[in-house]
């Protein structure tokens, strides 16, 4: 069977007598992650289980006091204050393949069978200008990386195979819906601060970053939240607005010589804002999203966190395959201490 044409370009692309940059793949297409970044960053394992992860949570006290004298009757409650919140853990699974004609083009033999170990042959260097496995290794986590990413920045309906993301803890109206399997309509805690939708902040009647700063104390009022704070560019591009048009002093005055370029932007109370070019891809650009990472985490399961994989070749085909999977949940335990706001 002849190669298909994509796979002879790419060898060709990839193994030329001469180029300005030789070994080097310069990508155009990848972005930040922060989302991804920072709850990894923060997960904690957990050993696994039969279908679930769950967290025990409360919303009322039942005790309470009363004033008594003598031989009066006292009252006794038997507090059952306990909820549960489960979540499904899922998995992914990203894999690519590479014929041995397609390494051997590029100068590279298989050791073994199913293509666990390489090596390179000599003089290689004189005619290869990268390397296809290692570039196609980089496509994968790249794949891996960006599929991820997006997951965890959707609500979960796009695949019931999927993990839900951010918005499904973090919602434009959260006085409806059931998260965890608690349902929002009948329990007002179980609820993030919405400034989106129908309470999006209306730029050009009031002040973005007073808004913002007037949420402090609702934020914190049931809690002490670590804030991961990601927004779209129009977002920013709004709250720069705002802050450029109420000036700043500074003890020489305004010069306009001076480079007036701003840095990054923080909110007393709610930290620093941070630019996710994910929220622009997903028509998200005028939204700010206010995550409390004590109380929103990624949980994987213990040994499948990005766990490799060389799958054995069939025997009728010389090709190789290399894949990785992960297995996980992202779980809440609180809502109120996190916030979405929307710029109108």
């Amino acid at each position: 069977m002849s190669l298909p044409q994509a796979v002879v370009d790419n060898a060709a692309n990839a193994a030329l007598d001469f180029h300005m940059d030789r070994g080097k793949v310069h990508e155009q297409h990848i972005q930040e992650k922060p989302l991804l970044r920072e709850l990894r960053r923060r997960q904690k394992s957990f050993p696994g289980g039969k279908g679930n992860l769950t967290v025990d949570v409360a919303f009322e006290t039942f005790s309470t006091i009363e004033g008594f004298s003598a031989d009066d009757t006292l009252n006794f409650v038997n507090p059952t204050p306990i909820k549960q919140a489960a979540y499904p853990w899922k998995q992914t699974h990203t894999g690519i393949y590479v014929t041995t004609e397609e390494l051997l083009k590029d100068g590279i033999s298989v050791v073994d069978t199913n293509g666990q170990s390489t090596s390179e042959h000599s003089q290689r260097e004189l005619t290869a200008l990268a390397n296809i496995l290692e570039t196609k290794l980089a496509d994968m986590s790249e794949g891996w990386s960006a599929g991820m990413n997006e997951m965890f920045w959707l609500d979960g309906t796009q695949d019931s195979k999927e993990v839900p993301g951010v918005p499904y803890f973090i919602s434009d109206d959260p006085t409806t819906g059931i998260v965890g399997g608690i349902d929002r309509a009948a329990q007002p805690k179980w609820r993030n601060i919405s400034l989106a939708g129908a309470n999006a902040i209306n730029s050009g009647s009031v002040s973005i970053i007073r808004t913002l700063q007037k949420q402090v104390r609702q934020i914190r009022r049931f809690g002490s939240p670590r804030l991961l704070v990601l927004c779209g560019s129009d977002f920013l591009n709004a709250v720069e607005d705002d802050l450029y048009s109420k000036g700043q002093f500074t003890n020489q005055g305004f010069d306009k010589n001076v480079d007036v370029g701003m840095g990054e932007i923080s909110v007393r109370g709610l930290g620093r804002l941070m630019y996710d070019p994910t929220l622009d891809d997903q028509g998200k650009s005028k939204y700010g999203y206010f995550i409390d990472t004590n109380a929103i985490q990624l949980r994987p399961i213990e040994g499948e966190d990005m766990k490799k994989h060389y799958p054995a070749r069939p025997h009728n085909k010389m090709v190789i395959y290399r894949s990785v999977t992960w297995a996980g949940g992202l779980v809440a335990r609180q809502l109120n201490t996190s916030m979405v706001a929307a710029i109108q």
